[in-house]
This record gives C-alpha cells, structure tokens and sequence, in this order.
C-alpha cells in the first residue's frame, strides 16, 4: 500500500463517459475493475464527479448551429462543445455502478457554474477559480498525486497538469485511463504532460 503522502484521483467515471451513455469514451468500462484494484492499494483516495447544470456553456445544444466536437472561443478560451452530459442529479452524471471505492474521502464536483468548464480537478477552465482540492492535499500533507479516469486527454490530462502546477509529484497510470482523442487532443495532452513532468507509468509499476 502506498503511504499517507500519497493520493489517488479517481477522475469522472460516470455513466455518461461509458459506452451507451452520452459522452462515451471507448472501451471506458473496461477500465473499472482495474481502477476499483489500484484504489485498494491507496490509504488516501479522491473521486470527480462532473457536475452540469442544463444549459451548461460547453454543450453544443447552448450554441445555435454548433454541433458537438466543434471549438469555439470563450471568454476564458478556446471550448470544444461537447453533447449534453453528466447533467447534475441524472443518470449519466451519477458514479459508474461498478465503482467500488468506499474508503474513499472526498468527491469533488467540477463543472457546476453555467459559464464556465472545468475538466482539472484543481481548477475550472479559466485556469484560476479554484475546487478548493488544492488546500485539501496540503492540509492532509499530500506530496504525490497518482490520477487514473476518463477522459485520458481532457480531464486527467487538466487534473495532471495543475497538480504539477501546484508542485506535487504527478502521476498518470495509463492503463487505468481511456482517451477521447478527437482533432488529435490524445498527443497533444501527452506531449504536456511530459513538457510539465507528469510521470507515466503502467498498473504494474505502483
């Protein structure tokens, strides 16, 4: 078992992020029960949850003669307008019933101001309203930060990012994460992670 400076960030696997579901990312099933294994190997686990309210300012049903995938400049930067999902008390945004983590201690919801996205777990897409998750691990004295879920190059790859920002030693354990990869976002979010210093390793290597 990994020690008490370390966390596991057990990144928004909901229903709407797996196949039949709004925003499926393939094959993202698959990645439960290997995830529910790595999380038994940790003291200190965090969950994600994305949160919408209807009407969010990502999906592309807000943006009249947008469909989903395109990008469009916000206030805060370029936005890729996604389907509607994970809208807040509904199925596709309730945890994947597979998901078995009950020592984990905190679920963090992201996404839920109308205006803004949020795919880091530390901040939302304009890059300075923060979750509060930051003062969290540096209350309980977290210094390395492992980050498995859905999407590999959206929200694990944002959640990485700023976990380095933030001066934590960063993690992404492949194999328990699956990627959307649309306009070649898999490479881009990989070849940040590695500029920043965020470690890649396999399941096997914890």
């Amino acid at each position: 078992m990994t020690d008490s400076s370390s966390v596991l960030i057990v990144t928004d696997i909901q229903n709407d992020f797996l196949p039949g579901g709004a925003l499926a990312v393939a094959d993202g099933h698959a990645i439960i029960p290997l995830v529910n294994e790595i999380a038994r190997k940790f003291r200190n686990v965090i969950i994600t949850q994305d949160w919408h309210p209807a009407g969010h300012i990502s999906f592309a049903s807000s943006h009249p003669g947008r469909n989903p995938f395109e990008v469009i400049d916000l206030r805060y930067g370029p936005q890729v307008l996604w389907p509607d999902h994970c809208i807040q008390g509904t199925f596709g945004a309730a945890l994947a019933e597979g998901l078995d983590i009950p020592h984990a201690q905190l679920v963090i919801r992201k996404g839920y101001h109308a205006h803004t996205d949020s795919y880091s777990s530390f901040f939302e897409a304009d890059r300075k309203t923060p979750t509060g998750l930051t003062g969290y691990l540096f209350e309980r004295g977290i210094e390395t930060a492992y980050v498995v879920g859905l999407a590999t190059d959206f929200c694990v790859s944002w959640t990485a990012l700023d976990a380095r920002t933030h001066g934590f030693d960063t993690v992404v354990i492949e194999d328990g994460c699956r990627a959307i990869d649309t306009n070649n976002s898999l490479a881009a979010a990989t070849a940040q992670m590695d500029a920043a210093g965020v470690r890649r390793i396999l399941s096997h290597q914890l």
